[in-house]
């Protein structure tokens, strides 16, 4: 697992000029393209062979599939069907990141530890957001930052809260995944330092050491189940984004 240092820090491990500009290929790349890997074989193994009773492979790909599309149907309703895919992605690529950082001993990085990641993320989930509203709606999807049956100047006061609100969501969306996840780093981080610094008091590295090891173990365990709440939460709130746009709420 990386340092919270690194975890700030983008390495560049591969740049690239490309016309005039310089595009560099970071620990966050190589990291997102593992996840990605991991994904596709994931997906793979639980598919390539479907059978009326599910391996454990398969079941998994079903139970999470089938998760996100209950989500859907308790956030959206019958019309949160055709996004499946796009919430099914966004969650199991978060859940994918979240998890990978965790890996011990093989310099393992969290991508969504960085900002830049989630931001994407998270603009992306608006962007489509915005086009299904404005593709179902139109003009009116402008109402959604109208209170009805509100005096007028009430409603225009709100309304500006509304549509302010409304452009701070891929930044409250992108700032929460990338601070949980970066707390719990820098939390593992502590700890394991003060394991290595108590236990090496002479002839007591056990009295010392055992009880920031013992912290650090739960802390672990901890950042596993915050790395898939957290990626419930995502998709979750884009799943209540896409419930505004295509029910005007």
């Amino acid at each position: 697992m990386a340092s919270p240092m690194e975890q700030f820090e983008i390495k560049v491990l591969h740049p690239i000029s490309a016309g005039g500009y310089d595009l560099s290929f970071t620990n966050s790349s190589l990291w997102m393209l593992i996840a990605l890997a991991a994904i596709a074989l994931f997906l793979f193994i639980g598919t390539s062979r479907p059978q009326l009773v599910p391996n454990r492979a398969q079941a998994a790909v079903e139970y999470i599939y089938e998760f996100v599309q209950k989500m859907l149907d308790d956030t959206v309703g019958p019309q949160g069907r055709r996004f499946v895919p796009l919430i099914f992605s966004v969650f199991i690529f978060v859940l994918a990141c979240n998890l990978l950082g965790l890996i011990p001993w093989v310099g393992a990085f969290t991508p969504t530890s960085h900002v830049a990641v989630t931001l994407g993320l998270a603009v992306l989930v608006f962007a489509i957001v915005c086009i299904v509203g404005f593709a179902k709606h139109g003009l009116h999807f402008f109402t959604l930052f109208w209170p009805k049956d509100t005096n007028i100047v009430l409603a225009m006061f709100v309304a500006i809260i509304e549509f302010l609100s409304f452009l701070s969501r891929p930044f409250t969306l992108a700032i929460r995944l990338f601070a949980n996840m970066t707390a719990g780093h820098v939390l593992l981080k502590v700890f394991g330092t003060f394991v290595v610094t108590l236990g090496s008091f002479g002839a007591l590295p056990y009295v010392f050491g055992v009880l920031p090891l013992a912290v650090n173990v739960a802390l672990s365990a901890l950042e596993v189940l915050i790395a898939v709440v957290q990626a419930y939460v995502f998709a979750l709130l884009a799943s209540i984004y896409l419930n505004d746009a295509i029910n005007l709420h």
